[in-house]
């Protein structure tokens, strides 16, 4: 079997059968095509049936000592995306193909640094959430958009998309589709219900996107979707709030989301349900948030250990 062609019709796959997401099969096609050009290079002759482990281990060593654009060695963490998605594509041959080649479970992924995520303290939230002029509907609209992000640990595309229809302001909540067409289901509180119907309340239009755009004129077609504001814009606002209400770390729609999930963890949930409001498929991801764990073991180590313990010597006779 071709190489290439095994890997248009595994990434035909992944969009009919599974419906994964364009920006997905873009990824697998990226990291699969490096393989392909790689094998087509030092094993021109040998074809998928013929793969071993020892043809994977110099693939890897090829990935350790690649460079990317700016010269800089590709992060272990890429390596590791390069790994699932040859281990992915093996098992379709499999499974899907019935092709005789190298089991994915043989091949071990790289060892990775533990990932750490950027959040921002009760503090830091209150001063961000507080900055837009909300004398103004564009203050009003990012105000409502900042209460949303830490209220529900959207995405900023999730975000984006979303519809005055989609959100139920009486019952504080409503679905949305996430990464892998996963559903799931996202609450409001009561601040974030607040400012959303502030913020509506000051339109006069009847567009159909929950936050719309204020610059560069109005266009009525499809009910206004050419004034949805976009994951860019909303990437912006967030990080000009931070800049001018003086927080140093680096501030991101996704840095909210993390804000979100810190805040949940730090006031005892349980890092299932966190999973379940996040959209996340595995639970692994979700413990990148055990950050918040560690500190609150840290706390209970400095209070309790190395105390002076109460005097259990037998009194005397």
């Amino acid at each position: 079997m071709k190489t290439d062609q095994a890997i248009n019709e595994f990434l035909e796959y992944l969009e009919v059968e599974r419906g994964s997401a364009p920006l997905t099969i873009k990824v697998y096609r990226h990291y699969l095509s490096r393989f392909s050009e790689w094998l087509a290079a030092n094993h021109p002759d040998v074809g998928l049936e013929s793969l071993d482990l020892e043809m994977v281990r110099k693939y890897r060593l090829h990935l350790a000592r690649l460079k990317g654009p700016t010269g800089a060695l590709v992060k272990k963490i890429t390596q590791s995306y390069h790994i699932i998605a040859l281990r992915a594509f093996l098992r379709y041959l499999i499974v899907q193909r019935s092709v005789d080649t190298l089991a994915p479970e043989k091949i071990d992924l790289p060892k990775t640094t533990q990932r750490t995520v950027a959040f921002l303290n009760q503090e830091q939230v209150e001063r961000l959430l507080n900055c837009p002029d909300t004398s103004a509907v564009t203050g009003l609209r990012d105000r409502a958009i900042l209460e949303t992000l830490f209220s529900t640990g959207l995405r900023v595309s999730e975000l984006a998309k979303l519809n005055r229809d989609h959100i139920d302001l009486e019952r504080k909540e409503f679905g949305v589709v996430g990464k892998g067409s996963k559903p799931r289901v996202v609450f409001l509180s009561d601040q974030a219900v607040e400012w959303i119907k502030r913020y509506l309340e000051s339109r006069s239009d009847m567009f159909n996107p929950l936050f719309i755009r204020y610059s560069r004129g109005v266009d009525m077609a499809k009910d206004g979707e050419r004034m949805r504001l976009t994951p860019r814009s909303i990437e912006m606002a967030v990080a000009k709030y931070a800049r001018m209400c003086g927080i140093a770390v680096k501030t991101t729609p996704h840095t909210l989301r993390h804000s979100f999930a810190t805040d949940l963890l730090s006031a005892g949930a349980d890092i299932r349900s966190v999973q379940e409001m996040l959209g996340h498929e595995s639970i692994r991801t979700t413990q990148v948030y055990t950050h918040v764990t560690d500190r609150q073991l840290k706390e209970v180590h400095q209070v309790f250990h190395g105390r002076k313990k109460p005097d259990e010597t037998p009194p005397a006779d």
